[in-house]
């Protein structure tokens, strides 16, 4: 494992402690997620500033909203980490507002207007919010029994590529088509396909390439979870860089973050891991802070497909809080 990976894993490791102590009342499926959110922003995570956050946004908020709903601690995260709070929650709120009026009230909503708010401009809000809805609407009619209220924040950052509507919707209905005999969850593979239509390069390749990713991980022994996981696959799949090299780089960071406290496959289990562990070696290859090797377009869709396994893993893990709290 590279110096720098150990690093990240041990930021991350550090900020999942962190929000545990600070929210030791919350589901244990929310603090690597959030912790992953600090360390994917290069940010360290503040006990102190993050509660802050948490009560800015009950201040913001009604008591029934969907924004204090079980995705409560991550949109806190996505706050703090956006170094300006305030800022963020009021364009969130204006955002989810104009959404309001295209979708129904649901808990995925406040994540698909955080995501808008923080990568596009608010002169530009209506426009996206608009061209969302119209890309879910299309979205449905391809896969009326896939599509539902959580893939609008797919929609939100399908909106924010400079492709137009039909090539992106006709690149990732082909990569569905390509991947969906490999995998069982259509709803999973649907939002890979998301994810892979943001990136450059032929559908074919990019399908490749992620087969190939989860091919000789398997034969390593680490079985890639195939559910809400497989986004954050893509992700890496989409970067230029030798594949085998991220497998080698991904066995050696999961070995490492299985032996930490509250890590282990008795904890988090296994394929959730393995997710987190992906994120956190996307730092090693998918370089969406440097423009030096990659044009601005290839940059920006670099670091929408990120915030689109990041909604996989956030809808996912707050899902499954919120049916453990009521079981």
């Amino acid at each position: 494992m590279k110096e720098s990976t150990e690093n990240r894993c041990r930021q991350f490791i550090k900020n999942k402690e962190v929000i545990r102590k600070e929210f030791s009342w919350e589901s244990t499926y929310m603090y690597p997620l959030c912790a992953a959110i600090f360390t994917m922003n290069g940010k360290e995570a503040d006990g102190g500033q993050l509660k802050a956050c948490t009560e800015l946004l009950r201040q913001h908020t009604g008591m029934f909203s969907n924004f204090r709903s079980t995705a409560r601690l991550p949109i806190a995260s996505l706050m703090a980490v956006s170094g300006n709070p305030e800022s963020t929650i009021s364009n969130a709120l204006k955002v989810y507002g104009m959404l309001k009026e295209e979708f129904f009230g649901s808990a995925y909503l406040p994540l698909t207007a955080m995501v808008i708010a923080q990568m596009a401009e608010p002169f530009d809000y209506e426009r996206i919010v608009k061209r969302t809805r119209a890309l879910y609407k299309e979205m449905k009619s391809e896969h009326p029994l896939l599509t539902s209220s959580e893939d609008s924040s797919f929609a939100a950052l399908l909106s924010l590529s400079e492709r137009d509507d039909s090539t992106l919707l006709s690149e990732a209905q082909r990569c569905y088509e390509i991947l969906k005999p490999q995998f069982f969850s259509g709803n999973a593979v649907q939002s890979l396909s998301h994810v892979l239509a943001l990136g450059d390069g032929r559908a074919e390749e990019k399908c490749s390439r992620t087969l190939l990713l989860y091919d000789r991980l398997k034969e390593r022994g680490y079985k890639y979870g195939t559910d809400y996981e497989l986004p954050t696959l893509g992700v890496l799949a989409l970067s230029e860089s030798d594949l085998m090299e991220i497998v080698t780089e991904m066995t050696d960071t999961d070995d490492f973050l299985a032996k930490q406290k509250g890590l282990g496959n008795w904890s988090i289990g296994r394929k959730q891991r393995l997710m987190y562990t992906g994120m956190l070696v996307q730092g090693e290859y998918v370089k969406t802070g440097s423009l030096e090797t990659a044009a601005i377009n290839g940059t920006i869709s670099m670091i929408v497909a990120q915030q689109a396994a990041m909604c996989a893993a956030v809808a996912a893990s707050t899902a499954a809080a919120a049916s453990n709290s009521s079981s």
